[in-house]
């Protein structure tokens, strides 16, 4: 770290921003305790040297480790720390960490940083191109994934085929936790949002086709993390459940652009959150 970033991080964690952020960084939390401080350190480090203003935002996930007391003691001026009342899913808690994010561009990271926050800049690229969702791919063309156990590879096989042939969403990897919204897409799409657990990310990317919004993937460096919290058999079995409830949430009108789901009242966004017609026609 240079004198400069050095001074630059100084800043960002004694002094509270005072114009509106750049970037947002939500990060979901879930006992956490061995993990969250690096990670914090990490990300904070490599953003604050971007010099643009930006927040950091920690989502709790009803944590029964010392996984908010280790965050709230750092006292950091822009980091703000929400706190679950009980374990809702990892979708509830990016969710809640979206609605309280005040940047142009979020972008919501795993806590294990499997996917290193260096790759911010790759994903940002396409923001700038016009592309209004980008997805971190471990499945894309040059992507590197290092030490993925033979379960998770067949589990990540048997998942994208079935998304393929179901959904027709134009990404390989619709799972890793590495994704960059600007922000009316991040209200539009998050707003609308059911489901909470690990097939969040599958209903997310389903509705930016549904509504038209321009998404792009971009292959990562990935590391299978140490203390994943997957257990591939009991996700593969919620997943398939959630394949059929999108489907006939879809059929029921559940994501219709005037649907709007209760947390999302009164959310921060950057502009206006466009409709699905005006979307696709801009």
């Amino acid at each position: 770290m240079t004198e400069t970033d050095l001074a630059a991080y100084r800043h960002w964690a004694t002094t509270p921003l005072q114009t509106k952020p750049t970037y947002s960084v939500v990060i979901p939390a879930y006992n956490e305790e061995w993990r969250i401080i690096p990670t914090i350190g990490a990300i904070a480090t490599h953003m604050c040297a971007l010099g643009e203003p930006w927040e950091m935002i920690v989502a709790d996930d009803g944590s029964t480790d010392s996984t908010v007391e280790l965050v709230a003691d750092l006292g950091l001026a822009n980091l703000n720390l929400l706190v679950a009342d009980a374990n809702g899913g990892k979708g509830s808690a990016v969710r809640r960490g979206i609605f309280e994010s005040s940047g142009e561009i979020v972008l919501f990271a795993d806590a294990d940083q499997s996917t290193p926050i260096e790759q911010f800049g790759d994903l940002l690229a396409k923001i700038d191109e016009g592309y209004d969702v980008v997805v971190g791919s471990r499945a894309a063309v040059g992507a590197d994934v290092a030490s993925k156990s033979l379960s998770r590879t067949i589990f990540s096989y048997g998942l994208k085929t079935l998304v393929q042939t179901l959904f027709r969403i134009p990404v390989s990897d619709t799972q890793c936790g590495f994704k960059m919204f600007t922000a009316d897409a991040a209200m539009l799409l998050f707003s609308r949002q059911v489901i909470d657990e690990f097939s969040f990310d599958l209903e997310i990317l389903f509705l930016a086709k549904k509504f038209g919004l321009r998404t792009t993937e971009v292959p990562v460096t990935w590391i299978d993390a140490p203390g994943s919290k997957v257990d591939a058999a009991k996700v593969a079995v919620e997943f398939v459940k959630d394949l059929i409830a999108i489907r006939r949430n879809d059929l029921a009108g559940v994501y219709a652009t005037d649907n709007h789901h209760p947390d999302s009242a009164g959310v921060k966004a950057g502009g206006s959150i466009p409709s699905q017609t005006n979307r696709q026609a801009a």
